[in-house]
């Protein structure tokens, strides 16, 4: 029997198939969902299910579907999907879902995003554990196999998001771009040609040169995530010889998206969290926008100059979605390239935010390295991560190290050093690491802090 406590994690689903996770467990799961939803009050008629590229996922999904069927509810199968086109559908029906991915990790792995009506988030603080706990009797009883009726319904969404995502972000007027799209082998593949191309919408002013489109779950040309920088050589090298305006990278379950700038050169999450804040409330003027606290300093500043309310959250979907459901703010963006929209049911989707950096940059004549430029306003390591034996201790060293320093606990500690450079340090939830990020205004006062900081985490 399967120890569900290593695949059911703080937001997820996620293990390697079939020791960890098979269409056993994700049968147990699919009953198991139905029953937490009905003891927190709600009455499940529908679950809407989707999948990625991953060759296990259309057997997973059968396997959960037979599940739900046995709790007596009926299933929506959407098909292949992105992590967001299964949000819409989660938010334009009003139904509970689960998405079937493993996000960026390698091909052996698959996993399950599970949401209530509306795509608000199952995570451990609001139904992930009651469904573990259900799932895992479930698994132990050997008389809970009984099928209910077979209630499936296929139903393709595809042209429904992307006429959503058009209705929100008007491409029509900008000025003809050249844009490399680096799919990655995963589902942006699928739904780059239904938003950005012509697939089933008019065409835009957009040419889009596709890098890795066909839908393999093996990742034959590279892993599908691009917060890692060998991943993203391709793309930068394509965008460089090919004279392309700007180069878009999707992750495996294209719910973040990365921009290349016509340089070859990296526009950081910050930025794009940035930019898409000011549009945001050019459109709402004085709303609120969360972003995590390892974005740069320059994104609280910007939203200031635009008029909106900074919030500042940990890092995490489940924060990020319940602390913009809090304060009803109108975006919300993290350092890893999520970027979550009021308009969008508070959920995070990469070709949405992808839209708004087009609308934005193809609505003026300047090349995106000098366009971006103008929110990237300080140098920053990006995030590095250190394998540690005892956490707790390099911490402690670290604190001790910077006794003048300005500390806050939000997500692990952030320091404040004095002269506007700052650093988190922060331990991984689920492996023996600590993630530093750092930031400072020119480049080498940066190089400094961090390997001052690394020298003393690194022991």
């Amino acid at each position: 029997m399967s120890d569900l406590s290593q695949i059911i994690k703080a937001y997820d689903v996620r293990g390697t198939v079939p020791d960890q996770f098979n269409e056993t467990v994700a049968r147990a799961i699919g009953t198991a969902f139905v029953e937490m939803l009905r003891e927190s009050g709600a009455e499940p008629d529908q679950i809407v299910i989707g999948h990625d590229m991953r060759e296990s996922g259309p057997g997973l999904v059968a396997a959960f579907a037979r599940g739900v069927n046995a709790a007596g509810a009926a299933v929506i199968n959407i098909g292949l999907a992105s992590t967001d086109q299964l949000y819409y559908a989660s938010g334009s029906l009003n139904l509970p879902g689960a998405m079937f991915t493993a996000s960026h990790n390698p091909a052996q792995y698959n996993g399950i995003k599970l949401c209530r009506p509306g795509a608000r988030p199952v995570g451990q603080d609001s139904g992930l554990v009651i469904v573990r706990q259900r799932a895992q009797k479930l698994l132990a009883d050997l008389n809970a196999e009984a099928d209910g009726p077979d209630r499936v319904e296929q139903r393709d969404v595809l042209a429904d998001y992307a006429a959503h995502l058009r209705s929100l972000v008007d491409l029509s007027g900008i000025r003809p771009l050249k844009v490399i799209v680096d799919a990655g082998n995963g589902m942006g593949g699928y739904t780059v040609p239904a938003v950005l191309g012509d697939q089933v919408l008019p065409a835009l002013p957009l040419t889009i040169e596709p890098l890795f489109f066909e839908l393999d779950g093996s990742f034959p040309n590279h892993e599908a995530n691009p917060l890692d920088p060998k991943n993203l050589v391709d793309l930068q090298n394509a965008v460089r010889e090919q004279g392309a305006d700007i180069g878009l990278a999707f992750d495996g379950d294209a719910d973040r998206c990365f921009v290349i700038d016509e340089k070859g050169d990296p526009v950081s999450p910050s930025a794009i969290t940035a930019l898409v804040a000011a549009r945001e409330l050019a459109k709402f003027p004085g709303s609120t926008i969360i972003h995590n606290l390892i974005t740069s300093a320059a994104v609280p500043e910007i939203i200031i100059e635009n008029g909106g309310k900074p919030v500042r959250s940990r890092v995490g979907h489940s924060f990020i979605k319940a602390e913009m459901a809090a304060t009803n703010a109108v975006f919300g963006g993290e350092h890893s390239a999520h970027y979550y929209f009021r308009d969008f049911w508070f959920a995070d989707t990469g070709m949405l935010a992808a839209m708004h950096v087009l609308a934005a940059f193809g609505g003026q004549p300047l090349p995106l390295s000098e366009f971006a430029a103008e929110y990237e306003r300080y140098a920053a390591s990006g995030e590095i991560n250190s394998t540690v034996a005892d956490a707790t201790a390099r911490i402690a060293a670290v604190r001790a190290a910077f006794p003048d320093a300005a500390v806050d606990d939000l997500d692990g500690l952030t320091f404040q050093v004095g002269d506007g450079s700052w650093f988190n340090l922060r331990a991984s939830n689920t492996e023996p690491l600590l993630r530093l990020n750092v930031e400072a205004a020119d480049p080498d006062r940066m190089a400094k802090l961090r390997d001052e900081v690394l020298a003393i985490v690194r022991g």
